[in-house]
């Protein structure tokens, strides 16, 4: 086992078991493919696919972190994607009666975390996340964030960074501070943002 210091970004489809139950099977074994791969080739940043868990992406960068601009932007890049893929999907099975599904239910939260607990395991040819924080990450997909979509970045990523040049807003709306205690693991403290309001800003 090796470890080294790593970011976690973890995109995840909200309303997939909704999705899952009230859809059609074929349709549902065609879209929700679709949009982790579309997640997987939105990635510009250099992050390693560990795992896809049924309704999300584990991604993971060793090394220098990139600057927040750059990961935030990333993070716009696989909102706005996944919402493209989204309507493309809904039209191309618009034959479908249950099409209007699939941008109604769908959306996307994102999760980014930094840690140093954690280990690689090569097994096979993929590599395993393993160790507290990797944890800590999947834990905070559980939360008290009042939103559906949001973009949420822990307190152990935020302190890696100079926040001097990142007031309490971005251009689409207004951060926020939030925590929840976990089993184990203690308190965890986050920052996060709607990132619904996105939809409404061309590029």
């Amino acid at each position: 086992m090796k470890q080294n210091p790593m970011l976690i970004c973890i995109p995840d489809i909200s309303g997939f078991t909704q999705f899952m139950s009230e859809t059609d099977s074929d349709l549902s074994s065609k879209v929700i493919p679709s949009l982790l791969n579309k997640i997987i080739y939105s990635n510009e940043i250099g992050l390693k696919v560990s795992e896809i868990e049924g309704d999300a992406v584990l991604f993971y960068r060793s090394g220098k972190l990139p600057s927040l601009k750059i990961l935030i932007n990333q993070c716009i890049h696989f909102y706005k994607e996944f919402y493209k893929q989204l309507n493309i999907l809904k039209e191309t099975y618009n034959d479908n009666d249950d099409s209007h599904k699939i941008p109604k239910t769908l959306g996307l939260k994102i999760i980014l975390h930094y840690g140093h607990e954690i280990d690689t395991v090569q097994i096979g040819k993929h590599i395993k996340l393993m160790g507290e924080d990797v944890i800590i990450a999947h834990k905070l997909l559980k939360n008290k964030v009042p939103k559906d979509e949001y973009l949420l970045i822990s307190e152990n990523l935020i302190s890696q960074y100079d926040m001097k040049d990142l007031d309490n807003k971005l251009y689409w709306g207004e951060l926020k501070n939030g925590e929840n205690v976990y089993e184990h693991l203690g308190e965890i403290n986050y920052t996060y943002i709607d990132l619904l309001p996105l939809l409404n800003f061309n590029e």
